[in-house]
């Protein structure tokens, strides 16, 4: 920690919120004579990669200066009236919940945006690429900052239009029905989770987050905080996503840019069980304590499920694309952090939001992998990658196979690596729930998740064999490029912050732990 003043953290968070939507707006400008370059198109992408890397300046600076000893306060916080009818504020903050994502957020966009320096996908204008980009950042940095319930939501539905855009515009085969149906669920469950908001809200006479934790629903009736919890967690559900409200998802993956499909697995998924936690749990606890069975139970079928769909696309003939598998294998990882919410603990929910930045990082780089090999094969289909072109990836490029088999055992658990920690701290929650809660019922819950373990372990081990593993000379002459200069650039942090969150993840822990202790006791602790 450095000592960086009140102030300074103040301008810092209010940066890294505003300057992604102002840098939007430049990028649709002309650019100024000095700056235009040669080349308008790649001006312009520099500029995306500038103002991503000044945000990602701003969050270090700002996990610097928190305040490590005290992680369940929130830090630099502005708190100014917006709507004064309303009682709604500009109200910003971090904690030790959200100053992680906030980092992976800033970090993900960064890499994003350098990758695409170099790799544009084909498309449109890139200055409508650029612009779509640092929008979507915009709005997925101020959904992790924002304690007003409705700036919350207008933070959320922030990222819809963007992200629309990317796959219908920027996308590859059947973009179009993908768009429309990631923006049709995801804008019903949205419709539904503004009344859940609403109705918190008029009951309370608050919209203020921070006020209604320490309240911990005490002034919100049995009945308020059910109907708020179901209407919140349907649009929340939708969008983290839950079986069976997760449809959209391998569609809106297939069809997406490479860099899209980072964003959405790393980031956009986030935000949806990011609501859970900062919402939810502490602002409404008696209807999370009435609903959190029935979670449990969808989320240890969204485990199973996940692996099952994976293993049926992975198998020989099925014709199974590789990026539809590692969407269907977010339904599966998804579903340990919400089985870890589900258990109302400090332990399940220190390893929800510990898996939360292990998908994260694990699946933006397994994306961004899958990206690289479409790129050079021309598909992502696993049986072409496997057969027609006898891709014996170890052979023809070894370090794009490693980097693969890499990703693919952290995807599976492997321990030493950072998707192990999350996963197993969600099934000790649900060895010992919270109380009131039925423990026969999270105890087969739990044995339903370590069964999802091994289906995991199952399809991941299966797709390195058929892709990474072969003779070389099995398939025609296919000439491969390896791993490429701006793509060690794009994929070497994923890859380091994956074995260090693994080998220390006390690091995180250190971080989350005290602000849920704060959190599940109502702010009093």
């Amino acid at each position: 920690m450095i000592d960086i003043s009140p102030s300074v953290m103040q301008f810092l968070l209010a940066f890294a919120v505003a300057v992604p939507l102002l840098g939007a707006v430049a990028a649709l400008l002309p650019a100024p004579p000095g700056l235009k370059g040669k080349n308008p198109d790649q001006a312009v992408l520099r500029h995306g990669v500038t103002v991503t890397g000044a945000v990602l300046v701003a969050a270090i600076a700002l996990a610097l200066g928190f305040d490590h000893d005290a992680p369940s306060r929130f830090q630099a916080t502005t708190d100014i009236s917006w709507i004064p009818a309303l009682d709604i504020r500009i109200h910003l903050g971090i904690d030790g919940i959200s100053l992680p994502l906030l980092l992976m957020t800033a970090l993900l966009f960064f890499l994003c945006a350098v990758y695409s320096y170099f790799k544009l996908p084909e498309g449109p204008s890139p200055k409508a690429f650029v612009s779509l980009l640092l929008v979507l950042e915009s709005g997925t940095l101020a959904t992790f900052a924002v304690l007003d319930l409705l700036l919350f939501f207008l933070a959320f539905e922030m990222v819809l239009i963007p992200m629309y855009f990317l796959i219908a515009r920027w996308g590859g085969a059947q973009r179009q029905a993908a768009a429309w149906k990631f923006i049709l669920y995801t804008l019903l469950g949205s419709v539904v989770m503004l009344l859940g908001l609403l109705l918190i809200g008029l009951n309370s006479g608050t919209f203020d987050m921070v006020a209604l934790a320490s309240d911990n629903g005490r002034g919100l009736s049995h009945t308020t905080q059910i109907l708020a919890v179901l209407a919140i967690g349907l649009g929340l559900a939708v969008k983290t996503p839950m079986w069976p409200l997760h449809s959209w998802l391998p569609d809106a993956h297939t069809a997406a840019p490479t860099v899209g499909s980072v964003l959405l697995a790393g980031v956009m998924l986030k935000m949806g069980t990011y609501g859970f936690v900062r919402i939810l749990l502490p602002i409404t606890p008696e209807g999370m304590h009435t609903f959190a069975p029935y979670l449990g139970a969808f989320a240890a079928v969204g485990i199973v499920y996940g692996s099952l769909a994976c293993l049926a696309l992975a198998r020989k003939g099925n014709k199974g694309d590789l990026k539809r598998l590692i969407a269907y294998s977010s339904v599966g990882h998804m579903g340990f952090v919400l089985l870890g919410i589900a258990t109302l603990t400090p332990t399940g929910v220190n390893g929800a939001l510990f898996a939360n930045i292990a998908h994260g990082l694990i699946t933006g780089l397994l994306f961004f992998l899958v990206g690289a090999l479409k790129d050079r094969y021309g598909s992502s289909d696993l049986d072409t990658l496997a057969g027609v072109t006898g891709a014996a990836l170890y052979g023809r490029a070894p370090r794009l196979g490693a980097l693969l088999a890499f990703a693919a055992v952290a995807s599976l658990g492997l321990p030493g690596l950072a998707g192990f920690w999350g996963e197993m701290l969600a099934l000790f929650g649900a060895f010992d729930p919270a109380e009131g809660l039925s423990r026969p019922a999270f105890l087969t819950y739990m044995a339903v998740g370590a069964f999802g373990t091994l289906l995991t372990a199952a399809y991941l081990l299966v797709v390195v064999r058929r892709v990474c593993m072969g003779d070389p000379k099995a398939g025609p002459e296919v000439s491969l490029a390896d791993v490429q200069h701006y793509e060690f650039a794009a994929w070497t942090p994923l890859v380091a912050l994956t074995v260090l969150a693994g080998l220390w993840p006390a690091t995180l822990l250190g971080l989350t732990d005290p602000a849920v202790q704060k959190l599940l006791a109502g702010g009093n602790a």
